[in-house]
């Protein structure tokens, strides 16, 4: 434990960044860590875990903590250690994602208790009850039926099975992956495609081929000005045996097409 004037000493210090006085603030503060921590306890959150939140929030505090108030840290750092833990708690509470405004974390932690003032206990909740807890805690009727629809039940895993001779959630989920055999079916039309390009091609003059492949078979398309630069030609007599080209290979690959029905 810190007197004021030690704890006001090690709060100047750490303000101009020194790591050895953070560290003794924070130890000296941590058995009110451990302490708020134990008031969050419940089944599947480990208190390391509550006590590591209420740290970062210890650390919060003790960045915005003005030594020169009259205040010890400990008053202004509880604020911070609870919202932590409470953040924590309602993020670790389900799978699903639920919303940590002050009037979410209210609503999550009061509201069994308030069910339970009004005698509503009931597997759903009733419109008298949801309508007296949204008014006292300034939310609305739909927030209050939203969070006692989640806190009814615990998440459920999509393999949980029901029963022995019924299939899981999981198994009524559609496979996204592939069939293997349109896959193998895929992969042998990319195949051969690519080989009907690659052999009409090859019956293309080395010019014609030289301006397809840059023009289309390259990961940047050459424009036609820079191939006419480049061949030394106009851009229009570019255009020109780009066309040509592209009609000899529909000629050619016709053909062999052809040649591979009749065979």
């Amino acid at each position: 434990m810190l007197s004021r004037d030690e704890e006001r000493a090690l709060a100047r210090r750490a303000a101009g960044g020194d790591p050895e006085a953070v560290s003794r603030l924070i130890a000296s503060h941590l058995r009110l860590v451990i302490k708020i921590a134990d008031r969050y306890r419940a089944p599947g959150l480990p208190k390391a875990d509550l006590v590591h939140e209420g740290c970062i929030g210890l650390i919060q505090a003790l960045k915005r903590f003005n030594p020169d108030h009259d205040a010890r840290l400990s008053t202004y750092a509880m604020w911070w250690i609870k919202s932590a833990i409470q953040d924590h708690v309602v993020r670790s509470w389900s799978m699903v994602r639920i919303g940590t405004s002050t009037a979410q974390k209210s609503l999550f932690f009061n509201l069994r208790r308030m069910r339970a003032a009004l005698s509503d206990t009931g597997d759903s909740l009733s419109e008298a009850a949801a309508r007296s807890i949204a008014k006292a805690l300034n939310v609305t009727e739909r927030d209050v039926r939203r969070m006692a629809e989640r806190l009814r039940g615990p998440d459920r895993s999509l393999d949980e099975h029901q029963d022995a001779d019924e299939p899981s959630l999981l198994d009524s989920l559609p496979d996204p992956t592939t069939d293997p055999e349109q896959s193998l079916i895929r992969r042998d039309e990319l195949r051969h495609r690519l080989s009907l390009l690659a052999n009409a091609l090859a019956e293309l003059k080395d010019r014609e081929r030289l301006i397809i492949t840059r023009r289309y078979l390259s990961e940047v398309a050459v424009t036609l000005e820079g191939l006419g630069k480049e061949l030394g030609i106009s851009k229009e007599r570019v255009r020109q045996i780009e066309a040509r080209a592209m009609a000899k290979l529909a000629s050619v690959i016709s053909r062999f097409v052809d040649t591979e029905a009749t065979a």
